[in-house]
């Protein structure tokens, strides 16, 4: 009788995986235990399974994960194809178990086995992965929990790199206006981690495609009917010019007379908190000591409007960093000579004049 009554044998981080990866392979063909009433059960198991997964990587309230069982179940992970089958069932499951699958491919972008970050490795193999999940945000139900994984992978240089060379990447402008609020927000947060983690290779991509980037960044981020596109969108732009490794781009950004005229206009906007980041665009204009001749004419035919908008600018609270660039962007405007040597066309001139009317 005394048998009856003795435990099973806990599984091993590896036969989760294993276990998992097999519940998931007959869900992704549809398998006869996934149809009538066996479905119901399965499901059940699977999902209990990736939160088994879920609680060795992150542990629980009762106890800390363990290294070694992180490393053996991250390798397994990655020996099969348990990441591309996960991503691919992540439809079929339930809410809670999408979230879990969601935390345990975040978690695994981290876990190092034998001082190597295997997940790197697995899906620069599997580069195709990363259009599922980018293309996640055509998708309302799936979007947040797919963006979510793209954020994390591309926590890796290589992979970042990849969706940034991506043909799909011009997407984003149209993913961060989404109707949905959440979604839009996500895929933001996803967009900005690609424009500003990895140094670098941002400034190697912007270097070699500068133009159409600012020129769609501008048209659909800057100048969109959406208050929150354009709040989001202009800190975002400072963010990235006033990063050192950006200098030649942000040079070459406000080289651009099109770019100024822009940034006037988001001046002239009612929400303070636009007018403050686009300020932060503004002073670099200002502070370029090579201007152009035409952005040089452009800031004198609006000086004393400029000069007027300054001097009522001011933050909510007390800053004297702001203090600081405001004093010297007003220095720089009024010391500015007028270049007479390459005349600009009146029209143009007056239609910036008028910007801050």
């Amino acid at each position: 009788m005394k048998g009856l009554f003795v435990k099973s044998k806990p599984k091993t981080p590896p036969e989760v995986v294993c276990k998992t990866r097999t519940l998931l392979v007959s869900l992704s063909n549809n398998a006869p235990e996934f149809r009538g009433h066996k479905r119901e059960e399965k499901m059940a198991e699977l999902n209990k399974l990736i939160r088994e997964l879920k609680t060795i990587l992150y542990g629980s309230s009762e106890s800390e994960p363990v290294p070694e069982a992180c490393k053996q179940l991250t390798s397994e992970f990655f020996k099969g194809d348990t990441l591309r089958l996960l991503i691919g069932c992540l439809p079929k499951l339930n809410l809670e178990a999408r979230k879990d699958s969601t935390q345990v491919v975040a978690n695994l972008q981290r876990q190092p086995v034998e001082a190597k970050l295997i997940a790197a490795i697995y899906l620069e193999e599997n580069l195709d992965l990363l259009d599922t999940l980018r293309s996640g945000y055509e998708d309302t139900t799936m979007a947040l929990h797919y963006g979510g994984m793209l954020r994390e992978c591309i926590r890796h240089q290589s992979i970042a790199k990849h969706v940034l060379e991506s043909e799909h990447l011009r997407k984003f402008f149209d993913y961060m206006q989404l109707p949905s609020f959440e979604i839009a927000a996500d895929a933001t947060a996803t967009f900005k981690e690609l424009m500003t983690r990895h140094k670098s290779t941002v400034a190697a991509f912007l270097s070699k495609n500068c133009d159409w980037f600012f020129r769609d960044f501008n048209t659909k981020l800057l100048e969109s009917n959406n208050y929150i596109t354009r709040r989001q969108s202009v800190k975002l732009l400072a963010d990235i010019l006033l990063d050192r490794s950006n200098a030649a781009v942000m040079v070459n950004y406000v080289s651009s007379k099109e770019n100024l005229k822009i940034l006037m206009n988001l001046l002239r906007e009612s929400s303070k908190s636009i007018q403050i980041e686009a300020f932060h665009v503004f002073k670099l204009f200002a502070a370029n000591q090579n201007k152009p001749p035409d952005i040089v004419n452009i800031l004198i035919a609006n000086r004393a409007k400029l000069l007027r908008y300054f001097n009522d600018f001011k933050t909510e609270k007390e800053d004297e960093q702001f203090e600081e660039d405001k004093a010297a962007v007003v220095k720089a405007i009024v010391q500015l000579e007028l270049i007479s040597n390459t005349p600009q066309p009146l029209g143009s001139l007056y239609l910036l004049w008028c910007l801050l009317a």
